[in-house]
């Protein structure tokens, strides 16, 4: 006879620790650290011939913080910097979490029209800006100054803008770059003798860790992005719990050439430091091979972090043989899965035998499953690990939201303190997302006897491009804005380097002489580089169900089917 008690394990694991959460504000947490270790090394920039122990980065980070506070900016201000990696970024990050203003991280990579969005969307009440990228090739300057134009005519005492009347002030890294309008970084540092210290310990003092002190913007599934408003709780507890799954100890480098813009590095990176008094190691601006190995070597790096891309272009770097990697013992790879033969490379040439897999959404601060160091090689490539301290994981049915036995695929759903507090002035999106607490990630998701969980595919229709996040509809909106496309879909298919880049289908107009290296040209001048599609196909039609809904899966089969995709053999 059956047992009519015995019922299956269900998709449901909880993190137990024996660690609390940190009940701090991220500058109490830098307070502590530097009481502790003043003289350990803090930051290393690479590419700017910078390096501070911990007394010195902390001195110039609460100058910059009583800097800000004479602009003007109040707790909850928003800041934004829209800059590639540098110590500046970094001492930005820490300055506004210790006024409590909120940092708003912009991309590197972003035009005019995505740089005037989250200005005008996040409120911005100051602006700090780098004056070129030189591997895209991006001037800085160029685009704010066409985006607001009476940068060129007035003075940083009177500066109004009439478009975005909330901006009061701009700064720029580089003095000389800097427009009549434009604050440079160095005057804005000097500004510290006008605020007296007790007056930025008062405003520390007065903030609490459930604030909010971070959006990042992520791509929209409805159009432009949606803000995710991170509080000083869900990152900083996030940073540490990463760094002791890898067991960082007190003053071990950690490499970072993933962007701190994004939450690999100003939190899975910095605040995984700083909760640990390990360094943070900028190998350059923007991700560089050459640059990342001659810095683990030189500062005899214990963890690297980057996307499996970034370990590839390491890997084949011509002189890879060349640099003494002896250091390294652990590590974060994470955006993407990692194809099995790539991670044994990286364990055995790379000595990171610890090496980590996160997994995890910018809504989530961002890891939710983590492998352990212990974690069999198979399992580190199949799957994202197990669920983090303190947090809790499901997976339900899409239909009927009940949770699924183990082994069964559904949505991943997550909760904890790690959630964020909403999407930035979208309370819609905000209730759409999370329910009673749990953060829907939209990713289908299995998960064994042990409770490893394996990503089998989106529920959403997200793109994801050597890590970079892509929802089509943003892309296609862009698209529909040129005055020859009738229409157009965008898609992600498969390539062997990034794991998926866009294509667009695209419907002219009758009589349209649009092209595919005119529309690439639009593209470029017009979306962040990782967004412009790899392929277009102009067609006159989509494939359609019967109640007129666009059937994609047909685009990709199709699509990998005429461009002989399906063997990965695409270039």
């Amino acid at each position: 006879m059956k047992d009519q008690n015995h019922k299956p394990q269900v998709s449901y694991v909880s993190g137990t620790c024996d660690f609390p959460l940190l009940g701090k504000t991220i500058g109490e947490q830098l307070d502590d650290t530097v009481a502790q270790y003043p003289e350990l090394p803090a930051l290393i920039a690479c590419h700017q011939s910078i390096r501070y122990d911990y007394r010195t980065f902390h001195e110039i980070v609460e100058k910059c913080a009583r800097s800000l506070m004479y602009l003007g900016i109040q707790r909850g201000d928003r800041v934004g910097i829209w800059s590639p990696n540098n110590a500046q970024w970094c001492i930005t990050q820490f300055a506004t979490a210790k006024i409590g203003a909120i940092l708003v991280n912009i991309n590197p990579f972003y035009r005019r029209h995505e740089l005037a969005y989250v200005i005008q969307h996040s409120g911005l009440t100051a602006l700090i800006i780098n004056d070129q990228l030189a591997v895209k090739e991006l001037d800085y300057i160029a685009i704010i100054s066409d985006l607001i134009p009476e940068l060129k005519t007035q003075d940083p005492a009177h500066f109004h803008s009439q478009e975005f009347p909330q901006l009061h002030s701009v700064i720029c890294l580089n003095e000389e770059a800097a427009t009549s309008a434009m604050l440079s970084w160095q005057q804005l540092i000097q500004y510290h003798t006008h605020i007296p210290y007790e007056a930025l310990l008062q405003r520390q003092q007065s903030l609490q860790f459930d604030d909010p002190i971070n959006i990042q913007y992520t791509s929209g599934t409805t159009g432009m992005p949606k803000g995710a408003t991170l509080s000083h709780h869900n990152i900083l507890n996030n940073g540490y719990f990463v760094a002791e799954q890898l067991a960082l100890k007190p003053g071990e480098a950690v490499a970072l050439p993933v962007p701190l813009y994004h939450c690999f590095g100003m939190v899975m990176g910095n605040l995984g430091c700083i909760t640990h008094a390990a360094t943070m190691v900028y190998p350059s601006e923007s991700f560089d091979a050459q640059a990342t190995l001659k810095a683990v070597e030189a500062e005899k790096a214990v963890a690297l972090f980057g996307v499996p891309t970034m370990f590839i272009a390491e890997l084949e770097e011509p002189r890879f043989d060349q640099y003494d990697l002896s250091s390294l013992r652990t590590g974060i790879m994470a955006g993407t899965t990692c194809p099995i033969e790539v991670m044994r490379q990286v364990m055995e040439r790379m000595h990171m035998r610890d090496i980590t897999i996160c997994y995890g959404m910018t809504e989530t601060s961002p890891v939710s499953f983590q492998t352990l160091s212990d974690t069999p090689l198979e399992k580190r490539v199949s799957t994202v690990g197990v669920i983090h301290p303190h947090l809790e994981a499901k997976i339900i049915d899409t239909e009927s939201g009940q949770i699924l036995p183990r082994g069964k695929k559904g949505e991943l759903c997550t909760r904890g303190y790690s959630v964020m507090l909403g999407y930035w002035n979208n309370a819609e999106a905000t209730d759409e997302a999370i329910t009673s607490g749990w953060m829907h990630t939209g990713d289908l998701a299995e998960m064994d006897e042990e409770g490893y969980v394996t990503i089998t595919g989106r529920k959403k229709d997200m793109i994801i491009r050597g890590g970079e996040n892509i929802y089509p509809r943003e892309v296609e909106e862009f698209l529909h804005a040129h005055p020859e496309i009738i229409d157009a879909q965008v898609i992600g298919v498969p390539d062997r380097h990034y794991g998926e880049v866009v294509m667009a289908w695209v419907q002219c107009r009758p009589g349209s002489t649009l092209d595919e290296e005119a529309l690439r040209q639009y593209c470029e001048a017009g979306v962040a580089y990782y967004k412009v599609p790899a392929y277009f196909r102009f067609t006159d039609s989509f494939p359609m169900t019967i109640t007129g809904k666009v059937q994609k899966f047909k685009m990709r089969d199709i699509s990998v089917e005429e461009l002989h995709l399906a063997s990965g053999s695409e270039v």
